[in-house]
C-alpha cells in the first residue's frame, strides 16, 4: 500500500525519468463560440458561429507528454510525425512549450497533422457545450519510409531512456504512426530489453502487444480477449478478462474501469483500487492519458504495480476536474490529494 512517504519519494525522483513516447501526436483545436454574437448567412440562410477564442493544446500522444511533462518528469522524446501545415506549426509549438524533446518527431509535407477540432458554444444562459467535433486524419497507410525511420528512432533512444510508451490513436489498421510493422519491431526490442519498461495504451490493438505492460479500458480488454464485443463491460468481466490478458504477456496490466477506478494484474496477483470520490462536474476526455502519466514515471523508479496506478488515479481525479480541456496535475497536487483520500482508495487483493 502506497504511503505519504514513498509517494513523496518516488513523485522527487520523477525528474530523472526519461521517456521516449511513440505514437499519434494530434492537435485539439478549440473553436470556443459565443450564440449570442451568431450570424445568419446570407448565402446559406444556416447560422454562423461566432469564434471568439482560438485555443491549441497537444492531443492523443500530446495528451501524454502534457501529462509526464506536469508531473515533472525529465525528458520526454516525441516519436512520431506532424504534416508541414498551420497544425504542425500549433502543435510542435505546443510540445516545445511544456518542454518536449521534437528531435524525433518527424515533418511530412506528404502528410496531414491529425487534428481534433472541438467547436465549444456559449449559450446565452452562460452554459458551455461542445459541437459535433471535426477530425483530420490521413486516409492512407503511413509511408514505408516513415515507418523505417520511426523504428530507427526508437532504436536509437532506446539506451538513452527507461522506457518506451506508446499511444496508439488512429484506429485504422495501418495508417498511424503504430502500424503492424513498427508495433512488432517493438514487441521484439521489448523482448530483447527486459530492464525497460514498455508500455502501451491503444484504442483497437492492445492485444496484439507482446512483452509489454499495456493499459487498456474495460472495453478495449474485453476486445482483446473476445474480438467483437457489443453493450456493456461490468466489473466481474473486466476481472476475467484482466486475467486473461496477464496470463497470455505475464507483464502488468491496468485495467481502468471508470468509476470504479483501476484493477492491476501482475505476478502477486490481482488488485483493485477504488476511484477517488469527486464531487461536481467532471470531463473525462484524456482521463486515460493522465492515468498513463502516474503509472509510467512510477515503473520507471520500481514502484509496485499497485503503487504506480494508485499514483495514476489520483492523476486522472485532478485532471477530470479541469472542465472543457485536457487537463494535467503537478506533483504538489498529487500529494495533497493523496493525503484527502488515501483510506478510501486503500488497494483490495481480489480473489483468485
Amino acid at each position: 500500500m502506497l504511503t505519504e512517504q514513498r509517494l513523496e519519494e518516488l513523485l522527487s525522483g520523477f525528474s530523472k525519468v526519461r521517456v521516449a513516447l511513440v505514437g499519434d501526436f494530434f492537435l485539439d483545436k478549440y473553436l470556443d463560440c459565443d450564440r449570442t454574437l451568431s450570424e445568419v448567412s446570407l448565402e446559406t440562410g444556416l447560422e454562423a458561429f461566432q469564434v471568439v477564442r482560438v485555443r491549441c493544446y497537444p492531443g492523443a500522444a500530446g495528451t501524454v507528454a502534457n501529462n509526464l511533462k506536469a508531473l515533472k518528469v525529465g525528458t520526454v522524446y516525441a516519436v512520431g510525425f506532424t504534416g508541414d501545415d498551420g497544425e504542425g506549426y500549433e502543435l510542435r509549438r505546443g510540445l516545445q512549450r511544456i518542454g518536449v524533446d521534437l528531435s524525433h518527431l518527424e515533418i511530412r509535407p506528404d502528410l496531414m497533422t491529425p487534428t481534433y477540432t472541438k467547436p465549444m458554444m456559449k449559450e446565452p444562459d452562460g452554459r458551455w457545450h461542445e459541437l459535433n467535433r471535426l477530425d483530420i486524419k490521413n486516409r492512407r497507410p503511413l509511408p514505408e519510409d516513415l515507418q523505417e525511420r520511426i523504428i530507427a528512432s526508437i532504436r536509437e533512444l532506446l539506451p538513452q531512456v527507461h522506457a518506451v510508451v506508446v499511444s496508439d490513436q488512429v484506429q485504422e489498421r495501418n495508417f498511424g504512426v503504430i502500424t503492424d510493422k513498427v508495433r512488432e519491431a517493438l514487441c521484439e526490442l521489448a523482448a530483447a530489453n527486459p530492464d525497460k519498461v514498455f508500455y502501451a495504451d491503444s484504442r483497437e490493438r492492445i492485444g496484439e502487444f507482446r512483452n509489454f505492460t499495456i493499459k487498456p479500458n474495460r472495453y478495449e480488454a474485453a476486445k482483446a480477449v473476445r474480438g467483437e464485443w457489443l453493450g456493456s463491460v461490468i466489473f466481474e468481466q473486466a476481472i476475467e478478462f484482466g486475467k486473461e490478458l496477464f496470463e497470455r504477456n505475464r507483464k502488468p496490466v491496468f485495467v481502468t474501469v471508470g468509476e470504479h477506478g483501476i484493477l492491476v494484474f501482475c505476478d502477486d496477483g490481482a488488485f483493485h483500487i477504488p476511484a477517488v470520490p469527486v464531487e461536481g462536474e467532471i470531463d473525462i476526455v484524456g482521463a486515460g492519458d493522465s492515468v498513463t502519466g502516474g503509472i509510467v514515471p512510477a515503473l520507471c523508479l520500481g514502484a509496485h504495480p499497485v503503487e504506480a496506478a494508485t499514483i495514476g488515479n489520483i492523476v486522472a481525479s485532478i485532471t477530470i476536474q479541469q472542465i472543457g480541456v485536457t487537463g494535467t496535475a503537478t506533483p504538489e497536487q498529487v500529494l495533497e490529494r493523496f493525503k484527502q483520500v488515501a483510506n478510501a482508495i486503500a488497494p483490495k487483493q481480489l480473489g483468485s
